[in-house]
C-alpha cells in the first residue's frame, strides 16, 4: 500500500498529542486530525464513494481542509481541490470536468460567501451526487436551504475506518491549472508522485525535531499543499493556518508561535518587507526562523537581498508546477546561494533545456524551454490525451518556462515563453528589465509587459508601485532606465499604480496587464481595481 494518507497516520502514531494545526484559539492534535479524517472516509464509504471516485474540495486555510483532504484519500478516492475564488459557473465546470461524485464546500459568511457559489455550481452538475457544507458552526445547522451540513453528516460516524490500500500509480490528487492559455486542465498526480515529492522536501529542507510552519500559501494550490501541508504533517510539524494572507498578521503569527518555516511567492516576501513591523520583535522572529523558501514565480534579486538583511535568513528558491508535484529544482542547503537561481534538479529528477523541436539546447547560458522528467511528473491531464501529448514525450514534460543553465548545472528562469516581448525583432525578457528597475530607490515593485505598437510590433511598458513617500515621473524613470539598459530593452512607457493584480496564490497576473495595455498603450493599468 502506498496511500498518501499513511504519512499522516505515521505522525499520529508517533506524536498523537502534538498540536498538528492552529487557527486562532483553535488547536487540533495529530490524534484528533487523524480521527476526524477517518470519520470523513467513513461518511464517503457510507454514500457509496470509494477507490478512484473523484471528490471536489473548496476550502480556505482552515482545519476542515486537511481533515477532508486526508479523509478522501483514506477512502481511496481522488481529491480535487478547487480555487476558493471560483464562481458558481466555474465551479460547475470543474465538477463536471473532473467527474466529481461528491463536493465539500466551505461557507465563510460575509468574508468568503463560497457556500452559495458552490451550491449553485453543484446544482448545475447532475453527475455530482453529494454536497457537504463545511462551516465554523458546530450546531449542525446548514445556512443554505437544502445543503447538507458536514458536521451533522459526521455525527454518526466513528473513527475506526481502515484506510483503503492504493497502488503507487493510482491517482491521489487532480490539480487544476490556472487556465491562462485556455480552459483549466486537471493534472493527475499519483500517490507515488506526491509522496516522493514530500520525501524530497524533507531532504531539501533538513529534518528537525519539531518545525512550526506558517501556512500563508493557499492549500488548494500545489505549493502550499505538498511543500507545507503534506511535508509538514508527514514530519510531525505544527501548521499555523492563515486563511487570507496579510503581511502584518503574518508577522504577528510568526512571533506568537515561534515560526521556524515560512514559504511564499515573491509578492509575499515583498509584502513582509513593506509591512509595518513596529508591533513585533523582528530580531525574535529572525532568531526562530530557520527556513524561508520561495517559488511560484521568479524571485527578484533585490527582494532576496533585502529579506536576508532584515530577517537574517537566506531565502532558498525553487521551481516547479502543479504538473510536477510540484518541486523540480531547488537551491541546495549548505551551498553558497546564487541569487536569481532556482537551483539544481532535485533528487530523482532530470531537467533539460529544449528547443521547439524537443532537441537539447547546448552551451552554458544558452536559453531554452525547461523540460522535466522524473518521479514527480504527472500521469497526464485528466481526460485530455491530446493536451497531454502536446506537452509530454518519452516521460519528459515541457513547462513553457524559458531558462538558462550555468556550467555548474544551476538554472535561472528567464521568463515565461508567453511573457517574452519581441520589440523590433529583438527578444526582451521582462524579468531582466524588472531586476534593473527594482534597484531604483523609488521603486518598490514592478511588472513589465509588452503592449501593441505599430512601429516595433510590441513596446515595453513598466507598471510600477512606488516606495512609500517616493516621487517619480514617467520621463525620469525612462531616462534612468535608458542609462542602464540596451536601447532595445528599456521601457518607453511607464504607469504608476497602487497595487499589481495577483491571483489567489499571489502571482502577478501579467495577462491582465497585457490586456489592459492592449486597450490603450498609454493608459495606466487598472491594477488597483
Amino acid at each position: 500500500m502506498l496511500n498518501l494518507a499513511a504519512m499522516l497516520e505515521n505522525s499520529a502514531r508517533a506524536v498523537p498529542d502534538r498540536t498538528a494545526m492552529v487557527l486562532g484559539v483553535q488547536r487540533m492534535t495529530y490524534a484528533e486530525l487523524d480521527a476526524a479524517a477517518r470519520r470523513v472516509a467513513g461518511l464517503l464509504h457510507s454514500r457509496g464513494i470509494g477507490p478512484g471516485d473523484k471528490v471536489a474540495l473548496s476550502c480556505p486555510n482552515v482545519p476542515w481542509f486537511p481533515v477532508v483532504y486526508y479523509g478522501i484519500l483514506k477512502a481511496g478516492a481522488v481529491v480535487v481541490p478547487l480555487n476558493v475564488l471560483l464562481k458558481g459557473r466555474e465551479i460547475a465546470y470543474h465538477l463536471a470536468d473532473s467527474q466529481a461524485k461528491a463536493y465539500f464546500c466551505f461557507e465563510g459568511g460575509a468574508e468568503l460567501p463560497l457556500g452559495q457559489e458552490g451550491w449553485s455550481g453543484f446544482g448545475e452538475t447532475p453527475g455530482c451526487e453529494h454536497f457537504f457544507l463545511m462551516t465554523a458552526d458546530t450546531s449542525g445547522n446548514s445556512p443554505i436551504e437544502g445543503a447538507e451540513s458536514l458536521t451533522a453528516a459526521l455525527a454518526g460516524q466513528n473513527a475506526d475506518f481502515v484506510t483503503v490500500a492504493t497502488e503507487p500509480g493510482d491517482t491521489a490528487v487532480i490539480l487544476y491549472t490556472s487556465g491562462t492559455t485556455g480552459r483549466p486542465k486537471g493534472a493527475e498526480l499519483t500517490h507515488s508522485n506526491v509522496m516522493l515529492n514530500v520525501l524530497t522536501c524533507h531532504k531539501l529542507f533538513g529534518e528537525v525535531e519539531h518545525d512550526v510552519h506558517l501556512i500563508a500559501l493557499p492549500l488548494f494550490h500545489s505549493f502550499g499543499q505538498v511543500v507545507q501541508m503534506n511535508a509538514g504533517l508527514a514530519s510531525g510539524a505544527t501548521l499555523v493556518l492563515l486563511p487570507r494572507f496579510d503581511a502584518a498578521a503574518a508577522l504577528a503569527l510568526m512571533q506568537r508561535h515561534a515560526v521556524t518555516f515560512f514559504a511564499g511567492v515573491p509578492t509575499m516576501f515583498w509584502a513582509l518587507l513593506e509591512a509595518d513591523a513596529s508591533d513585533v520583535d523582528l530580531p525574535r522572529i529572525a532568531k526562530n526562523l530557520r527556513m524561508a523558501g520561495s517559488g511560484g514565480s521568479a524571485l527578484p534579486v533585490e527582494i532576496h537581498r533585502r529579506f536576508g538583511e532584515r530577517f537574517g535568513v537566506t531565502i532558498l528558491e525553487g521551481y516547479g508546477l502543479s504538473e510536477t508535484s510540484p518541486v523540480a529544482t531547488f537551491s541546495p542547503r549548505g551551498e553558497p546561494v546564487r541569487p536569481g537561481s532556482i537551483g539544481r534538479a532535485v533528487w530523482g529528477v532530470e531537467v533539460d533545456l529544449v528547443s521547439e523541436d524537443w532537441t537539447s539546447v547546448q552551451g552554458d547560458d544558452a536559453i531554452g524551454e525547461i523540460a522535466i522528467r522524473g518521479h514527480n511528473v504527472m500521469k497526464g491531464y485528466f481526460s485530455r490525451p491530446g493536451a497531454t501529448d502536446e506537452v509530454m514525450r518519452d516521460g519528459w514534460f515541457r513547462t513553457g518556462d524559458l531558462a538558462r543553465r550555468d556550467c555548474d548545472g544551476w538554472f535561472y528562469i528567464v521568463d515565461r515563453a508567453k511573457d517574452m516581448i519581441i520589440r523590433g525583432g529583438f527578444n526582451v525578457y521582462p524579468r531582466e528589465v524588472e531586476e534593473v528597475l527594482l534597484t531604483h530607490p523609488a521603486v518598490s515593485m514592478v511588472a513589465v509587459v509588452g503592449v501593441p505598437d505599430e512601429r516595433h510590433g510590441e513596446e515595453i511598458k513598466a507598471c510600477v508601485v512606488l516606495a512609500p513617500g517616493a516621487a517619480l515621473s514617467e520621463d525620469e524613470l525612462i531616462g534612468w532606465c535608458k542609462e542602464r539598459m540596451a536601447g532595445y530593452k528599456y521601457p518607453r512607457l511607464a504607469a504608476f499604480v497602487d497595487t499589481l493584480p495577483t491571483n489567489a496564490t499571489g502571482k502577478i497576473l501579467k495577462r491582465e496587464l497585457r490586456e489592459a495595455g492592449a486597450a490603450d498603450a498609454r493608459t495606466a493599468f487598472p491594477c488597483g481595481s
